[in-house]
């Protein structure tokens, strides 16, 4: 090999080299130490983080990323994968590693909250539309999603942290498998995981995401496997019916198997709603 072959890698290289090093997927604190908030005017030392996974050619949408786990763990295989699977589209994948909730329902709420903020904040940074912010979550992440798409505020306007005035409103929502309701036909292990092992009528009824949907929950697509036995499929039946009911866009894709975690994220069911997911956002997207 002759000393021009030398220089030319060495230019390419150089070219490759800063481009890889600006789409490395990138940790983030979301709270500063000992400023995770509990919910009641208490803080804890807790390193809930978004890692930021950023496509070559970013079209300006991103999507917070909720895996599941019942509220007992944070699954990966619902983490890194979908963001890498989203980049392909063009979009930016933020994994949320949340905090568990341990009975308090507003250490995760929160620090999911505190992701679209971030990334409302850091749009410019990240090469994003500040009105083409979404989350998509799975199981109990997919609750974890539906109350930010119910419980969020678009700011706290006394608050000297300029995080926190940023709106926590995901602009669209895509729910995999989701855990919804904390009543009948509910996940038990995550309801207990999230409320505490006797939560009462009034706190199921509170995070019961179904029952507080309005005309301004942001539109959402829905996906389940009519054979799940783990979450039932009326959990995203009813989510999408009261979405229905209050004119919010919606799409609900019934799959006729592959049971929860849709044999264990690949084949046809997998398959089938990553296409549809994403043909429902490009429409979404142009009206």
């Amino acid at each position: 090999m002759n000393r021009r072959f030398y220089i030319a890698l060495a230019t390419v290289s150089a070219l490759i080299l800063p481009l890889s090093a600006r789409n490395a997927p990138e940790p983030i604190k979301l709270w500063p130490a000992g400023k995770a908030p509990l919910g009641d005017g208490k803080f804890e030392n807790a390193d809930p983080t978004i890692t930021v996974f950023r496509p070559e050619k970013p079209n300006g949408t991103a999507f917070v990323i909720a895996p599941g786990g019942g509220y007992a763990r944070v699954v990966q295989g619902e983490g890194a994968p979908i963001a890498k699977w989203l980049n392909t589209h063009g979009i930016t994948g933020i994994v949320l590693d949340y905090r568990l909730p341990k009975g308090n329902p507003n250490r995760p709420l929160l620090d999911v909250k505190r992701a679209l903020r971030m990334t409302r904040m850091r749009a410019t940074d990240w090469d994003l539309k500040t009105d083409r912010i979404g989350i998509i979550g799975f199981s109990a992440g997919g609750h974890l999603a539906s109350m930010a798409v119910t419980k969020y505020d678009l700011g706290e306007g006394k608050t000297t942290d300029p995080i926190q005035r940023e709106s926590s409103r995901p602009d669209f929502a895509i729910l995999v498998y989701p855990v919804i309701t904390m009543g009948e036909g509910t996940h038990r292990g995550s309801r207990k995981n999230l409320l505490g092992a006797e939560p009462s009528g009034e706190l199921i009824q509170r995070y019961s995401n179904e029952l507080h949907i309005t005309a301004k929950t942001p539109p959402t697509y829905l996906v389940h496997a009519i054979d799940d036995v783990v979450v039932p499929a009326s959990n995203s039946e009813g989510f999408h019916k009261a979405l229905v009911a209050n004119k919010v866009p919606t799409k609900y894709l019934p799959l006729p198997r592959g049971g929860h975690g849709l044999n264990g994220y690949k084949g046809p069911m997998w398959d089938a709603w990553q296409t549809r997911s994403m043909e429902w956002l490009s429409a979404l997207l142009k009206k």
